[in-house]
């Protein structure tokens, strides 16, 4: 993955003057309040510039935010922040819940050291929450434009490397601001579930919403 634009451009290629710039996510805080239950602590890897660690910590929430880019973190107040890679994460500590968001169990190569830093870190009866691409996204993927949150949003230079494995580059434009953000995504579906989670000692619990982007998993 790599990205193009103003300002710093975090390891992963995401832009930190732009997700910096960008409104809070208070529904994907509203849907994580939910599943982790009031004043839970919650661990939230790829944290990046805090779009969902503000409204989870105007909810009540102690949380310890992770990422791999300082630049990021440092636009982050109010939470503990650490700097590392999550798959080489091992704090000695316990969360209620513990989140790995923003598609990267799609994005961030093999999956298993990703799950194991969650059961690491998970509490005997807490949550991990995986988020994902609905499963429509690689069977319908093409170019597109959109608008969301002020901004404007077109992906193109779309490959199908297989039915499972889709590439593109997303352009972001945002207060006459320009960044572009190439990935590759290898879709985690739904007949993956049982024997990948249970591999890093978890197990599915149920789908956070309709579209089934949104996992919660237990600890075995």
């Amino acid at each position: 993955m790599h990205g193009t634009g103003p300002g710093e451009i975090a390891p992963d290629g995401s832009a930190v003057e732009y997700y910096a710039a960008v409104p809070p996510d208070e529904e994907s805080a509203a849907l994580v309040h939910g599943a982790v239950g009031p004043g839970g602590t919650i661990l939230e890897l790829g944290a990046g510039a805090g779009r969902v660690t503000h409204p989870l910590l105007a909810l009540g929430h102690p949380v310890v935010a992770v990422d791999a880019s300082a630049g990021m973190l440092a636009r982050i107040s109010g939470a503990e922040t650490v700097c590392s890679p999550i798959q080489d994460l091992d704090l000695g500590r316990a969360f209620d819940g513990v989140l790995l968001m923003s598609y990267i169990i799609e994005y961030g190569g093999e999956r298993r050291p990703l799950l194991d830093a969650c059961r690491r870190h998970v509490a005997p009866d807490g949550v991990v929450i995986v988020q994902r691409q609905p499963p429509a996204f690689h069977r319908d993927a093409g170019p597109r434009e959109w608008s969301s949150g002020g901004g404007r949003f077109r992906m193109y230079d779309v490959v199908r490397h297989s039915e499972d494995v889709v590439s593109a580059t997303i352009e972001y434009r945002l207060d006459g601001r320009r960044w572009t953000h190439s990935f590759t995504s290898r879709r985690f579906g739904d007949e993956e579930l049982p024997a990948v989670l249970g591999e890093s000692g978890l197990a599915l619990d149920r789908f956070l919403d309709e579209e089934g982007g949104w996992i919660l998993a237990r600890p075995v």
